[in-house]
Parts: structure tokens; C-alpha cells; sequence
């Protein structure tokens, strides 16, 4: 089973973008949602931005999965 995180958007460069998820940044394709910029959150799934989420409902999503495991998913 494959499960969509969602992520904040640190910086953007072309179709990719800097993101924060469990503890560090990485490094995500923004093709599918061009409009995407820093500051923004998005879900994340298999390593490509598929849409753009409102920030309020993807702080409470990071922080059930930091209730649920112990830590912060979005850190």
C-alpha cells in the first residue's frame, strides 16, 4: 500500500522543489502541480507533488502522524 504525505515546500527551482518530510529535506518533482511555490504544502507520492493541500488541514494530518508515531513526519 502506498500512502501520499503531506509535505511543506521549502524553495523551488524549475520542476523540482525542496521539501521538509520526516526530519530533513528532499528533493521532489512539482511537474504535476506547476503552480506550486515555497511556503506551500502539498501531498507527496512516490517522490512527485501531486496537488496542493490547504495548509491548515496538512498541519493537522503531520500532526495526528506525529500523535500516532511518536515524531514529527513533516521535520
Amino acid at each position: 500500500m502506498c500512502l501520499a504525505m503531506p509535505v511543506r515546500v521549502l524553495a523551488v527551482e524549475g520542476d523540482l522543489a525542496t521539501i521538509e518530510i520526516a526530519g530533513g529535506t528532499r528533493i521532489a518533482s512539482k511537474k504535476l502541480v506547476p503552480e506550486i511555490k515555497a511556503g506551500d504544502y502539498g501531498l507527496l507520492h512516490a517522490g512527485i507533488i501531486i496537488q496542493k493541500v490547504d495548509p491548515e488541514q496538512a498541519r493537522q494530518t503531520l500532526a495526528l502522524y506525529e500523535e500516532i508515531y511518536g515524531q514529527s513526519a513533516s521535520r
